[in-house]
Protein backbone atom coordinates (compact mmCIF):
# COMPACT_ATOMS: atom_id res chain seq x y z
CA UNK A 1 0.00 0.00 0.00
CA UNK A 2 1.01 3.51 -0.92
CA UNK A 3 1.97 4.86 2.84
CA UNK A 4 1.21 8.51 1.44
CA UNK A 5 -2.43 7.20 1.51
CA UNK A 6 -2.47 5.82 4.93
CA UNK A 7 -4.65 8.11 7.50
CA UNK A 8 -2.51 8.88 10.34
CA UNK A 9 -4.66 8.49 13.28
CA UNK A 10 -5.09 9.67 16.77
CA UNK A 11 -6.92 8.62 20.01
CA UNK A 12 -8.09 10.26 22.89
CA UNK A 13 -8.42 8.30 26.14
CA UNK A 14 -6.37 5.08 26.59
CA UNK A 15 -8.13 4.83 29.38
CA UNK A 16 -10.37 1.67 27.87
CA UNK A 17 -9.20 -1.44 25.90
CA UNK A 18 -11.29 -0.20 22.97
CA UNK A 19 -8.02 1.92 22.12
CA UNK A 20 -6.22 -1.33 21.66
CA UNK A 21 -8.48 -2.94 19.99
CA UNK A 22 -8.82 -0.62 17.33
CA UNK A 23 -4.94 -0.36 17.45
CA UNK A 24 -5.06 -4.11 16.71
CA UNK A 25 -7.47 -3.98 13.78
CA UNK A 26 -5.68 -0.88 12.10
CA UNK A 27 -1.82 -1.58 13.05
CA UNK A 28 -1.53 -5.11 12.91
CA UNK A 29 -1.38 -6.12 9.08
CA UNK A 30 -1.70 -9.48 10.09
CA UNK A 31 -5.06 -9.56 11.94
CA UNK A 32 -7.50 -11.94 10.59
CA UNK A 33 -9.79 -8.46 10.74
CA UNK A 34 -7.33 -5.83 9.71
CA UNK A 35 -8.78 -3.19 8.03
CA UNK A 36 -6.26 -1.47 5.82
CA UNK A 37 -5.78 2.71 5.09
CA UNK A 38 -4.99 3.80 8.87
CA UNK A 39 -2.87 3.30 11.65
CA UNK A 40 -2.71 4.75 14.75
CA UNK A 41 0.60 7.11 15.77
CA UNK A 42 -0.27 8.90 18.74
CA UNK A 43 -2.67 9.34 21.74
CA UNK A 44 -3.29 11.16 24.81
CA UNK A 45 -3.71 8.98 27.87
CA UNK A 46 -6.47 10.84 29.81
CA UNK A 47 -8.24 9.33 32.67
CA UNK A 48 -10.97 10.55 35.29
CA UNK A 49 -9.35 9.92 38.62
CA UNK A 50 -12.98 9.32 40.25
CA UNK A 51 -13.82 6.49 37.84
CA UNK A 52 -12.29 3.30 38.76
CA UNK A 53 -12.45 1.45 35.12
CA UNK A 54 -10.93 4.09 33.56
CA UNK A 55 -8.02 5.88 36.01
CA UNK A 56 -6.86 2.06 36.71
CA UNK A 57 -6.33 0.78 32.87
CA UNK A 58 -5.11 4.11 31.65
CA UNK A 59 -1.58 3.88 32.18
CA UNK A 60 -1.35 0.07 31.05
CA UNK A 61 -3.56 0.24 27.94
CA UNK A 62 -0.84 3.57 27.18
CA UNK A 63 2.14 1.35 27.62
CA UNK A 64 0.29 -1.50 25.52
CA UNK A 65 -0.32 1.04 22.72
CA UNK A 66 3.46 2.26 22.84
CA UNK A 67 5.29 -0.81 23.36
CA UNK A 68 3.13 -3.19 21.06
CA UNK A 69 2.20 -0.39 18.35
CA UNK A 70 4.67 2.09 18.01
CA UNK A 71 2.37 5.14 19.21
CA UNK A 72 3.50 8.08 20.40
CA UNK A 73 2.54 9.24 24.14
CA UNK A 74 1.06 13.03 23.92
CA UNK A 75 0.66 15.21 26.88
CA UNK A 76 -2.36 17.04 25.16
CA UNK A 77 -5.48 16.68 23.30
CA UNK A 78 -4.63 19.34 21.01
CA UNK A 79 -0.73 17.54 20.05
CA UNK A 80 -2.54 14.42 18.69
CA UNK A 81 -5.53 16.26 16.82
CA UNK A 82 -2.62 18.70 15.01
CA UNK A 83 -0.61 16.18 14.39
CA UNK A 84 -3.12 13.43 13.26
CA UNK A 85 -5.73 13.24 10.13
CA UNK A 86 -8.49 12.32 12.01
CA UNK A 87 -9.19 11.19 15.77
CA UNK A 88 -11.15 8.19 18.13
CA UNK A 89 -12.16 10.41 21.03
CA UNK A 90 -12.41 6.89 23.01
CA UNK A 91 -12.57 8.18 26.60
CA UNK A 92 -14.18 5.77 28.69
CA UNK A 93 -15.62 8.64 30.83
CA UNK A 94 -19.11 9.93 28.77
CA UNK A 95 -18.66 13.06 31.11
CA UNK A 96 -15.28 13.95 29.49
CA UNK A 97 -16.13 14.22 25.82
CA UNK A 98 -18.15 17.61 25.41
CA UNK A 99 -14.68 19.34 27.27
CA UNK A 100 -12.48 16.91 25.53
CA UNK A 101 -14.00 17.71 22.06
CA UNK A 102 -14.02 21.27 22.65
CA UNK A 103 -10.22 20.96 22.76
CA UNK A 104 -10.25 19.28 19.31
CA UNK A 105 -13.24 20.55 17.44
CA UNK A 106 -11.17 23.73 16.27
CA UNK A 107 -8.41 21.56 14.37
CA UNK A 108 -11.73 20.71 11.78
CA UNK A 109 -10.30 16.93 11.77
CA UNK A 110 -12.52 14.24 11.49
CA UNK A 111 -13.86 12.42 14.75
CA UNK A 112 -15.60 9.06 16.38
CA UNK A 113 -16.83 9.61 19.93
CA UNK A 114 -16.64 6.05 21.37
CA UNK A 115 -20.33 6.10 23.17
CA UNK A 116 -21.77 7.19 25.34
CA UNK A 117 -21.49 10.55 23.72
CA UNK A 118 -22.58 12.41 27.05
CA UNK A 119 -24.19 11.56 29.99
CA UNK A 120 -26.83 14.10 29.22
CA UNK A 121 -28.83 15.60 26.64
CA UNK A 122 -27.38 19.36 27.18
CA UNK A 123 -23.61 18.09 26.56
CA UNK A 124 -25.02 15.80 23.34
CA UNK A 125 -26.09 18.99 22.06
CA UNK A 126 -23.39 21.18 22.95
CA UNK A 127 -21.00 18.60 20.89
CA UNK A 128 -23.47 18.52 18.27
CA UNK A 129 -23.25 22.54 18.26
CA UNK A 130 -19.44 22.85 18.31
CA UNK A 131 -19.07 19.89 15.50
CA UNK A 132 -21.73 22.59 13.54
CA UNK A 133 -19.74 25.69 14.39
CA UNK A 134 -15.99 24.39 13.43
CA UNK A 135 -17.14 21.73 9.95
CA UNK A 136 -15.75 18.61 11.96
CA UNK A 137 -17.50 15.82 10.73
CA UNK A 138 -18.23 13.30 13.88
CA UNK A 139 -20.05 9.98 13.90
CA UNK A 140 -20.35 8.28 17.42
CA UNK A 141 -21.96 4.81 17.80
CA UNK A 142 -21.95 1.88 19.83
CA UNK A 143 -20.18 -1.71 18.24
CA UNK A 144 -23.04 -3.23 18.73
CA UNK A 145 -25.50 -1.11 16.57
CA UNK A 146 -23.61 -2.90 13.45
CA UNK A 147 -23.24 -6.29 14.41
CA UNK A 148 -23.51 -8.38 11.33
CA UNK A 149 -26.10 -10.46 12.80
CA UNK A 150 -28.50 -7.92 13.78
CA UNK A 151 -27.48 -6.21 10.47
CA UNK A 152 -28.65 -9.57 8.92
CA UNK A 153 -32.42 -9.07 10.39
CA UNK A 154 -32.44 -5.72 9.80
CA UNK A 155 -31.51 -5.99 5.89
CA UNK A 156 -33.70 -9.14 5.27
CA UNK A 157 -36.95 -7.03 4.06
CA UNK A 158 -38.89 -10.42 3.19
CA UNK A 159 -41.36 -10.19 6.25
CA UNK A 160 -42.39 -6.42 5.65
CA UNK A 161 -41.88 -3.29 7.44
CA UNK A 162 -40.48 -3.60 11.02
CA UNK A 163 -43.52 -2.88 13.38
CA UNK A 164 -41.61 -3.07 16.66
CA UNK A 165 -38.14 -4.77 18.33
CA UNK A 166 -37.33 -5.59 21.76
CA UNK A 167 -33.43 -5.71 22.73
CA UNK A 168 -31.60 -7.44 25.70
CA UNK A 169 -28.52 -7.01 27.08
CA UNK A 170 -26.35 -6.39 30.32
CA UNK A 171 -27.16 -3.35 31.43
CA UNK A 172 -25.02 -2.65 34.60
CA UNK A 173 -25.15 0.44 36.38
CA UNK A 174 -22.04 2.60 36.85
CA UNK A 175 -22.60 5.47 39.47
CA UNK A 176 -20.55 8.14 38.27
CA UNK A 177 -21.80 7.62 34.43
CA UNK A 178 -25.50 8.32 34.49
CA UNK A 179 -27.73 5.35 35.41
CA UNK A 180 -28.41 3.51 32.04
CA UNK A 181 -25.63 5.43 30.02
CA UNK A 182 -22.77 2.93 31.03
CA UNK A 183 -24.34 -0.34 29.68
CA UNK A 184 -27.72 1.04 28.36
CA UNK A 185 -26.41 2.70 25.87
CA UNK A 186 -25.51 -0.92 23.67
CA UNK A 187 -29.12 -1.58 23.70
CA UNK A 188 -30.28 1.60 22.80
CA UNK A 189 -28.35 1.80 19.97
CA UNK A 190 -29.77 -1.36 18.66
CA UNK A 191 -33.06 -0.59 19.27
CA UNK A 192 -32.52 2.38 17.03
CA UNK A 193 -30.69 0.66 14.75
CA UNK A 194 -34.12 -1.14 14.15
CA UNK A 195 -36.85 1.69 14.70
CA UNK A 196 -34.52 5.02 13.66
CA UNK A 197 -35.28 8.07 15.46
CA UNK A 198 -39.18 9.54 16.52
CA UNK A 199 -39.39 8.25 19.68
CA UNK A 200 -42.53 10.36 21.95
CA UNK A 201 -42.40 8.74 25.31
CA UNK A 202 -39.76 6.69 27.96
CA UNK A 203 -41.37 4.36 30.82
CA UNK A 204 -38.93 2.71 32.58
CA UNK A 205 -38.77 0.90 35.82
CA UNK A 206 -36.41 -1.77 37.93
CA UNK A 207 -37.33 -5.17 40.05
CA UNK A 208 -34.41 -6.33 41.83
CA UNK A 209 -31.41 -6.84 39.15
CA UNK A 210 -33.43 -7.07 35.87
CA UNK A 211 -34.46 -3.58 34.27
CA UNK A 212 -36.52 -2.52 31.54
CA UNK A 213 -37.14 0.57 29.06
CA UNK A 214 -40.60 1.02 26.60
CA UNK A 215 -39.86 3.57 24.05
CA UNK A 216 -43.50 4.44 22.16
CA UNK A 217 -42.54 6.17 18.80
CA UNK A 218 -44.56 8.71 17.20
CA UNK A 219 -46.17 6.47 14.56
CA UNK A 220 -47.31 3.88 16.82
CA UNK A 221 -44.21 1.46 16.90
CA UNK A 222 -43.49 -0.12 20.74
CA UNK A 223 -39.84 -0.88 21.39
CA UNK A 224 -38.22 -2.03 24.32
CA UNK A 225 -34.68 -2.43 25.91
CA UNK A 226 -34.25 -4.88 29.04
CA UNK A 227 -31.49 -6.73 30.68
CA UNK A 228 -29.96 -7.04 33.84
CA UNK A 229 -27.68 -5.14 36.33
CA UNK A 230 -25.98 -7.55 37.88
CA UNK A 231 -25.02 -9.81 35.17
CA UNK A 232 -23.42 -9.73 31.60
CA UNK A 233 -26.43 -11.91 29.58
CA UNK A 234 -25.27 -11.85 26.21
CA UNK A 235 -26.84 -9.01 23.77
CA UNK A 236 -29.82 -10.36 21.34
CA UNK A 237 -32.80 -8.70 19.91
CA UNK A 238 -36.01 -9.64 18.45
CA UNK A 239 -37.34 -7.73 15.04
CA UNK A 240 -41.03 -7.61 15.15
CA UNK A 241 -42.25 -6.98 11.01
CA UNK A 242 -45.15 -7.37 9.41
CA UNK A 243 -45.49 -10.67 9.06
CA UNK A 244 -43.19 -12.09 10.97
CA UNK A 245 -40.91 -11.59 13.88
CA UNK A 246 -36.78 -12.56 13.79
CA UNK A 247 -34.32 -13.53 16.57
CA UNK A 248 -30.50 -12.18 16.48
CA UNK A 249 -27.89 -13.31 18.93
CA UNK A 250 -25.59 -11.06 18.16
CA UNK A 251 -22.80 -13.06 19.66
CA UNK A 252 -23.46 -15.57 16.44
CA UNK A 253 -21.18 -13.25 13.72
CA UNK A 254 -17.72 -14.15 12.86
CA UNK A 255 -17.20 -10.98 12.54
CA UNK A 256 -16.08 -8.81 16.11
CA UNK A 257 -17.98 -5.95 17.04
CA UNK A 258 -14.78 -3.60 16.37
CA UNK A 259 -14.18 -5.13 12.91
CA UNK A 260 -17.78 -3.71 11.50
CA UNK A 261 -17.73 -0.84 13.63
CA UNK A 262 -14.38 0.38 12.66
CA UNK A 263 -15.34 0.18 8.69
CA UNK A 264 -17.49 2.72 9.05
CA UNK A 265 -16.10 4.88 11.26
CA UNK A 266 -13.37 4.70 8.35
CA UNK A 267 -15.92 5.93 5.87
CA UNK A 268 -16.39 8.66 8.04
CA UNK A 269 -12.67 9.77 8.17
CA UNK A 270 -12.60 9.43 4.02
CA UNK A 271 -16.26 10.74 3.24
CA UNK A 272 -16.77 12.77 6.27
CA UNK A 273 -20.51 11.38 6.27
CA UNK A 274 -21.60 9.66 8.77
CA UNK A 275 -22.96 6.45 9.16
CA UNK A 276 -25.47 8.03 12.04
CA UNK A 277 -26.48 11.31 11.83
CA UNK A 278 -25.91 13.45 14.66
CA UNK A 279 -29.60 14.21 15.25
CA UNK A 280 -30.31 10.80 15.70
CA UNK A 281 -27.50 10.23 18.21
CA UNK A 282 -28.44 13.13 20.33
CA UNK A 283 -31.79 11.34 20.41
CA UNK A 284 -30.64 8.28 21.96
CA UNK A 285 -29.04 10.21 24.49
CA UNK A 286 -32.53 11.56 25.51
CA UNK A 287 -33.91 8.77 24.95
CA UNK A 288 -31.99 7.37 28.03
CA UNK A 289 -31.92 10.39 30.13
CA UNK A 290 -35.53 10.42 29.60
CA UNK A 291 -35.35 6.94 31.04
CA UNK A 292 -33.57 7.87 34.31
CA UNK A 293 -35.91 9.98 34.81
CA UNK A 294 -39.01 7.54 34.20
CA UNK A 295 -37.08 5.20 36.35
CA UNK A 296 -36.55 7.62 39.12
CA UNK A 297 -40.23 9.09 38.66
CA UNK A 298 -42.60 5.91 37.94
CA UNK A 299 -44.07 7.73 35.28
CA UNK A 300 -44.05 8.26 31.76
CA UNK A 301 -41.70 11.09 30.12
CA UNK A 302 -41.88 12.81 26.93
CA UNK A 303 -38.68 13.10 24.75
Amino acid sequence: MDESNVLNIGIIGTDTSHSVAFAELLNDRNHAWHLPGGRIVAAYKGGSPDFELSISRVEGFAARLQNEFGVRILTEPEQVAESCDAILLLAADGRAHRSLFGRIAPFGKPVFIDKPLATNTEDAKAIAALAERYGVPVMTASALRFAEALREKLDDERDGEITGADCCGPIIIEPTQGGYFWYGIHAAEMLFAALGPGCDRVTAFSAGDQEMIVGVWKDGRIGTVRGSSASYHPFSAVIHRERNSAFAELSAGAKPFYASLLERVFGLFQTGVPAVPMTHSVEVIRFLEAANESRASGSAVAL
